[in-house]
């Protein structure tokens, strides 16, 4: 427990006064660093948790969340029927996909062709996001669906004519030259990652099947949930019902680009915690500033039966108090930032007349931002412990001062 003359004296010490002028610009300093350290790494930790969220988005918006690969035989559509697969998924459908080149007049593009049934593809959340153009319901056997990005690479618009060449040849009186087919661009969706957009497209399953002599054993299952947050666990019952398939979800797939962005986030967090860490040092100064400056103080309270353990809370507090206020003052200067971040970037875009963030680099209309509320409870134990640990030294010092030496030197 913290006596009430304990309380006095800390807050007294906390108090500024002009003959503590150094003293009282080292403490200033440090709560400023602590809090600016403590608001700086909320702010970039919300937006990089932001950018992995829109980008867990997009992917999802143009991947199934669990696709089943059969080895070798046709996955079986009874198994489709089955109870658990019906209770976990939101829409199964089967695809098959194909490389080709498309070839508008004197420009070609090599792309990946994605086959779907038309009820099917009408259900892909990317055809039913706010930036697809066209018809959603025409997938049928002379029409595709392309991104945006390859429609401005080739030059296309809804409406043109493109011609596909296959890698499978056909033979002909002259040899074998490779399968071509003309489709109308019936659609243009956009992901918002140019990977995708700009090298990929939709058309029928049955004309891609034939198109590049595939076989509907071939077809692989994708899997849309209900809830993809528990992605590991539906899994590992999809592959319990297909166990002679090749089962993966989107995180598979991206684990590489996953596992790199929670790297970087990891060395963020470490350099950013420098900061808090030299701010808080500063207080170890301004305690030891401190407990010179009160030397008199010290062993007057000594002398009038005050003991060492009063002497250790006194000091320790003070460190306390300024550690903790400025990690409270830093929270609410983070949450606030992150929460307008988007507003702020706009005024300082106006104001200097700079783009900052701008979406044809980053593919985001706006800058993201997700406060992690776990993130912000470990960020503001680590800061408080630091001005803890750092404040034990000084404490330490005053304690072990001898009064009768104080008193003899002053």
């Amino acid at each position: 427990m913290i006596s009430t003359l304990e309380k006095e004296i800390t807050f007294r010490y906390l108090k500024a006064r002009k003959k503590d002028g150094f003293l009282n610009v080292i403490s200033i300093f440090s709560f400023i660093g602590i809090s600016l350290g403590v608001a700086v790494l909320i702010i970039v930790m919300s937006v990089m948790n932001g950018f992995r969220t829109e980008l867990v988005n997009k992917i999802v918006g143009f991947n199934a969340h669990i696709t089943v690969k059969p080895y070798e035989n046709i996955i079986e559509v009874d198994k489709l029927k089955k109870t658990k697969l019906k209770l976990i998924s939101k829409n199964l459908m089967l695809n098959n996909s194909g490389e080709a080149i498309l070839i508008k007049s004197d420009i070609s593009k090599g792309v990946v062709l994605r086959g779907y049934k038309n009820k099917d593809f009408s259900k892909l959340e990317i055809v039913n996001n706010k930036n697809f153009v066209g018809n959603k319901n025409n997938l049928s056997s002379n029409h595709l669906s392309i991104g945006k990005e390859l429609s401005f690479t080739l030059d296309l618009k809804i409406g043109d004519t493109i011609t596909i060449m296959s890698s499978v040849g056909v033979e002909t009186i002259v040899g074998t030259l490779p399968k071509q087919k003309s489709f109308i661009v019936a659609s243009l969706f956009e992901s918002g990652l140019n990977d995708f957009d700009n090298n990929v497209a939709f058309i029928n399953l049955n004309t891609l099947e034939e198109f590049f002599n595939l076989e509907s054993k071939n077809r692989n299952l994708e899997v849309y949930l209900k809830n993809p947050k528990n992605i590991d666990s539906q899994k590992a019952i999809l592959q319990n019902i297909f166990p002679n398939d090749f089962v993966y979800s989107w995180a598979d797939m991206n684990s590489s680009l996953f596992s790199a962005l929670k790297v970087e986030r990891n060395v963020m967090f470490i350099i950013l915690s420098l900061i808090i860490i030299v701010a808080a040092f500063n207080i170890i100064s301004g305690l030891t500033i401190l407990v010179k400056n009160k030397t008199r103080e010290i062993a007057i309270l000594k002398s009038i039966g005050v003991l060492n353990k009063s002497i250790i809370k006194i000091f320790f507090l003070v460190g306390v108090v300024i550690g903790t206020s400025a990690t409270i003052f830093g929270i609410i200067l983070g949450v606030t930032f992150s929460t307008y971040v988007e507003n702020f970037r706009q005024l300082l875009s106006s104001m200097f007349n700079i783009s900052l963030f701008p979406e044809e680099i980053y593919f985001l209309s706006s800058m993201p931002s997700e406060i992690n509320p776990i993130s912000i409870i470990i960020i503001s134990i680590c800061s408080i412990l630091t001005t803890v640990i750092v404040s034990i030294f000084p404490a330490l010092k005053a304690a072990k001062l001898d009064p009768v030496k104080a008193l003899k030197y002053e």
